[in-house]
């Protein structure tokens, strides 16, 4: 009796060690779980039994040992394991073991197939059996565990074969069934799956609200496991084209990933993170990680999956001759066309589509236009489930063919027909920031269109077609009606935990003290607000692209430039009179690089008491910046310009020029727009009423500027002082005709939507006031640098005054470079006394900034 009691205590002893390791191998630490299975295997070994309970202990053991050592070494392991295992199922008498193990040593099987790359296998076992594990042939404390883990992971498989359909039923069962049984942590890997499908069909916000659902899920049922949902959270982004954020995304879950030794999710990690690289231009870190991850692959004897790793090295090395003028060496086409048939054995449809491609625009570059459309004609067409990057890479390939074979008119149909695709792929995403970062996988598309009508541009025809090639390009994010916003609370409480991290932020700075794990929590809570802004509610619905005559009709006396740019040519479509004209201007990267010192020249002439020799040599210099900025970008219109009220549609990089400052434009009327479709979508009547004021905290004579101005519009609300608190101000901006702001602010060049304006009880946030159920018409930013922008692909500009034009206000007044507080509280009183007078916001800043353009550098965005 007391020898079978110890036998007891240690088959028991050995059940809690497998527990244990199979809960840390949930949560992905593998080491720890192969520590606890081989302590559990020592003990069998310690005292050899023949009983039933420790044969199945052993076999469990082992199975769940082979399990975790292909999850950190080699795959092969992991089958010689399982082998292991079924060899002691001879050793297991008639019963509920002896018929149910073979089942779940099936199941690991196919669960390692599927990692290894070999989808086909892995559900064919799969469907084997799962109807033995319906019949209830579970393990007798099972509860419905295996079944639930099986049906989830069969879920997965159909999802990577494409199976959509039988995926999401796959997933919706295990979801009810880890509900049943309580679950917790499967519950999880299945709304992770669902992620994974949302991101299959295109459905990004989808895709991005269950990977957060996941993540929170997890968090405490398998921390472990979160660093995977990550992994493809930064896919979804990738997709969406929000490179920098799908980077912080996988710089986040590498570490963890490589901590645990879940070899194969390095790896797809690292080939995410060199896809991430590759959008941002950095093309040798690309190749570094796609080599690395190669290695893992094939150390793992996943072949399909080395593959991908060795196609993402050559995208790279393409990429970077592509972004140069030499001519591409012989090799590398041919070694993609290579690869093109080895990942067309392995049936990976859409990544022998991608390699083929690559091979095809290089072999243009080469001139081998017959190899080139050989190469095409084997591509294969897209499927259902192709992501959007392959399909414009597709478009692309058929729009340089095109070309190289003197088809214009085919070329320009691939460019027109691929953004319109484009289009319905950025209808379908949620937050401002997706519509935006989708623009990067049309710009090549859209750059060729463009530069193909620039360079055949005659006469009134041909400008009247690049200016219409040029809206269909540019700017779409502006072109979207907003929607009403869907309140979420989560989203709530982050946004307002920001704005006391930074309030606190300032207090302890001031009286130094540290500040470091303030601010870390800050990025985290930034990086969770706009993970929620993502998905929480869709912006808005699509308006179409205005018809170049329907611009021209409403110009009225107005002139329009659209500046176009294509390699280092500059050259402006103006549009006058219903007549469009093409003229060709100076070298874009010397403009560029002047507008840049002209701002550092602003920059320095900011402060108020600057000594007076300091004010002369900077001033001088600013002038003449300005005056060679005038000769490249001005003077060649003077003719069609006349003295007119002008609307600029710059290109991206010259967005926030100081237009003002330029000899030819002082004391001119004008406006500057995104596109002139977002122009005219701002042209309106004005709503005067109400006037709000709003004077913040920090900035002197703020309170006395915006009671002086309670003098020119008497019926004003005012919000200052201790009441100008960040719920108060939106409060006040929803509905106003007319809002002036006068507080400190911030842009937030890595991400716009959190430029701010500094309250009393913290900052408001561009991502706040690009949600408001109405949109002040008219917004008037009085103090620093809010009008400055961050310009995504497609000439996308956001910042806070970019926010505020997206949600629906038709203008904004502001600074784009910094201006000291004399000279903005000079500026703004002398624009509001002619704005109360009737006078056109254009008009109005033309006359208050004439007076000293370089000390007064606000601009008006939007309509005039």
């Amino acid at each position: 009796m007391r020898g079978a009691s110890q036998s007891n205590r240690a088959l028991a002893a050995v059940l809690d060690l497998h527990r244990r390791a199979n809960d840390a191998a949930g949560s992905a630490h593998n080491i720890e779980a192969i520590r606890l299975l081989r302590r559990a295997l020592r003990r069998l070994d310690a005292a050899p039994d023949t009983g039933a309970d420790r044969v199945a202990a052993r076999i469990r053991v082992l199975i769940s040992l082979a399990l975790a050592t292909s999850e950190v070494g080699s795959t092969a392991e992991g089958f010689a394991g399982l082998r292991a295992a079924e060899e002691q199922l001879g050793n297991l008498p008639d019963g509920r073991d002896r018929r149910t193990l073979p089942a779940v040593i099936s199941g690991q099987r196919a669960l390692l197939l599927f990692r290894i790359g070999r989808p086909a296998e892995s559900l064919a076992l799969f469907d084997a059996i799962i109807p033995t594990l319906e019949r209830g042939g579970g393990d007798s404390d099972d509860d419905g565990l295996l079944l639930t883990r099986t049906v989830t992971n069969r879920a997965q498989i159909h999802a990577e074969m494409g199976n959509l359909d039988a995926a999401s039923r796959d997933f919706q069962r295990a979801l009810t069934l880890a509900a049943e049984h309580g679950h917790t942590r499967l519950a999880g890997k299945a709304r992770h799956g669902l992620g994974d499908l949302a991101q299959l069909t295109g459905d990004i916000p989808g895709a991005l609200r269950h990977y957060d659902e996941a993540a929170r899920i997890l968090e405490s049922a398998a921390p472990g496991w979160v660093a995977r949902v990550r992994l493809d959270q930064a896919r979804a982004l990738l997709v969406a084209g929000l490179a920098e954020e799908a980077a912080r995304h996988l710089d986040e879950a590498l570490p963890d990933l490589r901590r645990n030794r879940v070899i194969q999710d390095v790896a797809e990690a690292e080939v995410a993170r060199a896809a991430a690289a590759m959008l941002q231009g950095d093309y040798e870190m690309a190749r570094r990680l796609a080599v690395a991850a190669r290695r893992r692959f094939l150390r793992r004897g996943n072949r399909p999956w080395a593959e991908v790793a060795a196609l993402t090295r050559l995208r790279a090395d393409t990429m970077a001759v592509l972004a140069g003028d030499a001519r591409p060496p012989a090799p590398l086409p041919a070694n993609l066309v290579g690869l093109a048939d080895r990942l067309a054995d392995l049936g990976l449809r859409d990544e022998t589509a991608a390699a083929r491609l690559l091979a095809v625009r290089l072999l243009l570059r080469r001139g081998s236009v017959a190899a080139a459309k050989e190469q095409l004609a084997r591509v294969p067409n897209p499927q259902r489930t192709s992501p959007v990057d392959h399909r414009m890479l597709l478009r692309l390939c058929r729009a340089e063919l095109a070309v190289a074979e003197g088809r214009v008119r085919s070329a320009l149909a691939q460019a027109r027909n691929g953004l319109a695709e484009l289009g319905w792929a950025r209808d379908r995403m949620g937050g401002l920031d997706l519509l935006c970062g989708t623009a990067v996988h049309g710009q090549e598309l859209g750059g060729l269109a463009v530069g193909m009508v620039l360079s055949r541009a005659r006469g009134q025809a041909g400008a009247r077609r690049l200016f219409a090639w040029q809206e269909r390009t540019r700017a779409q994010v502006y072109r979207y009606e907003p929607l009403p916003a869907i309140d979420d609370p989560v989203l709530a409480r982050h946004i307002t935990e920001m704005r006391q991290v930074q309030r606190t932020v300032q207090q302890r700075r001031l009286g130094g003290k540290p500040v470091t794990m303030l601010e870390h929590r800050y990025a985290w809570l930034q990086r969770e607000a706009s993970r929620l802004g993502w998905y929480t509610s869709q912006w808005g619905r699509p308006r179409p692209v205005s018809a170049p005559e329907e611009v021209a009709e409403r110009l009225g006396d107005r002139v329009l430039v659209s500046l176009v740019g294509n390699g280092d040519s500059l050259a402006a479509v103006v549009v006058r009179d219903g007549r469009f004209r093409l003229v060709r201007l100076g070298s874009l990267a010397e403009a560029v690089e002047i507008t840049k010192q002209l701002h550092a020249d602003l920059d320095a002439l900011a402060p108020d008491q600057l000594p007076e020799p300091l004010v002369t040599a900077v001033s001088g210099s600013a002038r003449r910046r300005a005056a060679r900025l005038d000769e490249l970008l001005v003077r060649p219109l003077a003719d069609q310009l006349g003295d007119r009220e002008l609307v600029i549609v710059p290109l991206g990089s010259l967005y926030a020029l100081p237009w003002a400052a330029l000899p030819s434009l002082r004391g001119r009327p004008l406006s500057v727009a995104p596109s002139a479709t977002a122009w005219l979508a701002a042209v309106s009547g004005p709503r005067p009423e109400p006037v709000v004021l709003v004077g913040g905290p920090g900035v002197p004579g703020a309170v006395g500027e915006v009671r002086q101005l309670r003098a020119v519009y008497p019926g004003a609300r005012l919000v200052e002082g201790e009441d100008a608190t960040s719920a108060a101000v939106l409060s006040a901006l929803d509905g106003s005709g007319l809002a002036h702001l006068v507080a400190h602010g911030a842009h937030e060049p890595a991400n716009a939507l959190f430029s701010r304006l500094e309250l009393v009880d913290g900052p408001l946030f561009a991502h706040e006031t690009a949600r408001l159920g109405r949109p002040p018409e008219r917004v008037v930013l009085a103090a620093c640098e809010l009008a400055m922008s961050h310009i995504r692909p497609g000439e996308e500009a956001l910042g806070f005054a970019g926010a505020l034009l997206a949600s629906g206000s038709r203008t904004v007044v502001g600074a784009v470079a910094r201006v000291g507080d004399r000279a903005a509280a000079d500026a703004m009183t002398d624009l509001h006394r002619r704005l109360a007078a009737g006078t056109s916001p254009a008009v109005a800043l033309a006359e208050a900034t004439a007076v000293d353009p370089l000390r007064r550098p606000f601009l008006c965005l939007g309509s005039g």
